[in-house]
């Protein structure tokens, strides 16, 4: 499972609206030049990031983006759900969300869309629904908070936080 630049490039213009301590609005051009990103495809993603109800905007000379909640109350797999669509590991997972409503934390379902072959389910699809639910949990447990103390400790310590042992 790839993500692409547009993932990396919303969480990262998050992370920098996530270092606003005042919360004022912060330019999408200051943004671009501060992580070194095209100014163009970061207004496009930011209009995703809008319409999901995680950043607003505010006109004027003084205007730009902000964070509409505290970075802490920001988990990964809403922004990544908001950026990408349904995370599926194949190609033959497809998106079964299509009129529901959106709810606080998208937990976008796919299905395999493989046809029972001669009363047999699809030998892998277990593996592939453990996979995308492994990656979902991951990106729940990570809040925006995270990813700006981390971004903040610098280039100093690249080390991620352990993760709990699961024995």
């Amino acid at each position: 499972m790839i993500f692409t630049t547009k993932a990396e490039y919303g969480v990262r213009l998050l992370v920098e609206l996530g270092r606003q301590r005042d919360r004022r609005p912060r330019s999408l051009k200051a943004i671009a030049e501060a992580e070194g990103l095209p100014l163009a495809y970061l207004e496009r993603i930011v209009a995703l990031l809008k319409k999901a109800g995680l950043v607003e905007s505010t006109r004027g000379a003084h205007g730009g983006y902000r964070l509409t909640r505290d970075p802490a109350d920001v988990h990964m797999d809403e922004v990544v759900v908001a950026l990408e669509g349904p995370v599926a590991p194949m190609t033959c997972f497809v998106d079964d969300t299509e009129g529901e409503a959106t709810t606080p934390t998208p937990r976008a379902r796919v299905l395999c869309s493989h046809h029972d072959d001669a009363g047999h389910g699809c030998a892998t699809k277990l593996l592939w629904l453990r996979v995308q639910g492994g990656v979902m949990d991951k990106l729940a447990q990570t809040s925006l908070a995270e990813l700006v103390a981390f971004a903040e400790r610098g280039t100093a310590d690249p080390t991620p936080p352990k993760e709990p042992s699961l024995a």
